[in-house]
């Protein structure tokens, strides 16, 4: 039997690749750039002196520091796509690195900023806005750093840390070279015969296959080469664990969590209403379980059996310029400017499309402010691409509204909403499916099906990382070590408790903590939960409302982060620092529920 294997990097078509020469049109101009800010940085350092002796200096350190910032971006995101599309290439590898250098450098040679700005009093600041009325175009920046006044640090400490930034990524970035190219995976035989090697990408596809061999061939020996390193992989998480709590402790702050929901200007009990919502409503998860297990006519499911399609009918499959099309029709509702920008992402290569060997796994929207918003893709032709395809294009549209309506200051939106605007759109495709001609039903049974997935997968599987995210700060903070076998014994017991007693919590499934790559980014996940329930009333609100809803939402994309993040969904119609919103989205997903349990009774 021939192995298929993933093509070369430069096997891939280049239009199915991303255009970065639209960043820098090549490496050495690069190398110019990153050589400039070097230079620059030492000239900046020249303000601290006069930084509050005047508005006129303030204005101009403040203005200096901004396009720092933004000329950095600008070099970290060329070098980290150069990196991502084949990470197996020592040169980009080393460009990659460098830069990461260069920030944390930046950060120790501006650490002193913020302290700075903190000896200004309230009333001198209002003096200096009096003064240079230019500065008020930057009062959301000096306000951020007002309200973070019990958690700033003397400069000289604040430099240690931005200095060390570095070596306190260094689990995340372990993980990273472990994960997406030094575990060598095996081959397994697919239901065509064909030999596969697995990888995250091909992984997640043949768990979706109808043959229960294969997924759990895949399953096992997947799980098989992390258990060969989960000491290891438990190390790389501990330092990262540690290093929240460490910087939690030392800024003040009374958790980890309560450390990074401020940073994002987010209340805890966002969090913890997630976490109590769904909770409550894990018997509507154990209710789809058991409806999974009906449908499959098993004795045992399995975890290897939660992402099969229930359906016998052959899947839809879409080739990705169909999937281009698709979306465009899902996201007429928006309007036609939303729709010619989307035009221009598609025409123009921001998307890097296929599946290479050595290419990051997963998906994911990147750019900076003078950066088209690039799309990472690794290509399938199934339904859950085309989600992909709609989801990464609701980020990069969010990203471009902000960075065309912005300033820069004010340009990125912050990460809390983030997964709002790309979930929004998935709920509008779900939508625009259900409402396609459909005599037989099969096409709607099949998004219900992949809808009722979704959910389990972004609510519920996300609510669980959460979960788990927060339980291992707390242990550590007490002085637990976590052991492989302690991350273990309490990802099973989580995972026992979120599936119920219908699924089989097999032994392997306890070894998932050491795969996922959110765990180093500092209380994430849980925003994907968040964001798929607040976008589902959005959604609707756009669908079934009026004009000024749309154009609410539309507003929303371009407010950047002008406002706290809280307020901005407020103005959108949503406080999420209560707990309604999630109830409408289990309401949903009860109702959608129901009607596919009716095609079984």
């Amino acid at each position: 039997m021939e192995e298929k294997v993933l093509p070369t990097r430069g096997e891939v078509p280049e239009s199915l690749t991303w255009d970065l020469a639209t960043i820098f049109k090549n490496d050495d101009e690069f190398e110019t750039e990153f050589m400039n800010l070097q230079q620059a940085f030492p000239k900046f350092m020249e303000l601290k002196s006069n930084l509050t002796a005047s508005a006129e200096y303030l204005l101009q350190a403040v203005k200096d520091y901004m396009d720092l910032n933004r000329r950095l971006e600008r070099v970290y995101v060329y070098s980290e796509l150069k990196n991502d599309q084949d990470t197996s290439i020592d040169k980009y590898q080393s460009m990659k690195s460098k830069v990461e250098a260069l920030v944390a450098d930046f950060g120790s040679q501006t650490a002193w900023i913020q302290p700075e700005i903190l000896k200004i009093s309230a009333k001198q600041m209002q003096e200096f806005y009096n003064q240079a009325p230019e500065l008020k175009d930057y009062q959301r920046f000096f306000d951020q750093i007002f309200e973070n006044r019990d958690h700033i640090l003397d400069d000289k400490v604040e430099q240690v840390l931005a200095g060390a930034s570095d070596i306190f990524n260094s689990g995340s970035k372990t993980f990273g070279i472990l994960d997406n190219t030094d575990l060598s995976f095996p081959s397994i035989e697919n239901e065509d015969g064909q030999m596969v090697k697995l990888s995250s990408g091909v992984y997640s596809v043949l768990l979706e296959s109808s043959d229960r061999r294969v997924r759990r061939e895949a399953f096992e020996k997947l799980y098989e080469v992390y258990g060969q390193f989960q000491h290891t992989l438990a190390s790389t998480l501990t330092s990262t664990v540690k290093d929240h709590n460490f910087n939690s402790k030392i800024r003040s702050y009374d958790s980890a969590l309560t450390a990074a929901l401020n940073n994002t200007e987010i209340p805890s009990e966002v969090y913890h209403n997630l976490i109590k919502a769904v909770n409550k409503n894990l018997p509507l998860l154990h209710r789809y379980v058991k409806l999974r297990k009906k449908i499959l006519g098993v004795p045992e499911l399995h975890m290897y059996d939660m992402y099969t399609s229930l359906l016998k009918d052959p899947a839809p499959s879409y080739k990705f310029s169909e999937s281009k099309d698709l979306s465009l029709e899902a996201l007429r509702v928006l309007g036609s400017d939303y729709i010619k920008n989307v035009q221009s992402e598609f025409d123009d290569r921001w998307i890097d499309v296929v599946e290479n060997q050595y290419k990051r796994s997963g998906g994911y929207s990147s750019g900076s402010y003078d950066t088209n918003p690039f799309i990472l893709l690794n290509w399938h032709d199934n339904l859950d691409n085309l989600y992909t395809l709609i989801h990464e294009t609701g980020h990069s549209m969010h990203s471009f509204y902000s960075h065309n309506n912005q300033p820069y200051q004010t340009g990125d939106y912050p990460i809390f909403v983030a997964e709002i605007a790309s979930t929004t759109n998935e709920n509008l495709l779900t939508d625009y499916l259900l409402k396609l001609p459909d005599p037989d039903k099969s096409i709607r049974k099949y998004v219900l099906n992949y809808y009722l997935d979704e959910f389990k997968g972004t609510v519920f599987r996300q609510a669980q990382f959460a979960e788990f995210e927060e339980f291992i700060h707390e242990q550590d903070a007490k002085g637990t070590p976590l052991t492989a076998n302690f991350l273990n014994d309490k990802y099973l017991e989580l995972n026992q408790k979120y599936y119920g007693n219908d699924v089989i919590s097999d032994d392997q499934i306890a070894l998932e903590w050491s795969r996922i790559p959110h765990f180093y980014y500092d209380f994430y996940v849980y925003q994907y939960a968040t964001g798929f329930s607040a976008a589902t009333t959005l959604a609707d609100k756009i669908i079934n409302g009026s004009d000024q809803d749309t154009e609410n939402y539309l507003n929303f994309l371009k407010s950047g982060s002008s406002k706290k993040p809280i307020d901005t969904m407020k103005l959108a119609g949503i406080d999420m620092t209560k707990p309604d919103y999630l109830q409408v989205a289990f309401d949903i997903f009860e109702q959608r529920l129901n009607e596919f349990e009716s095609f079984f009774e």
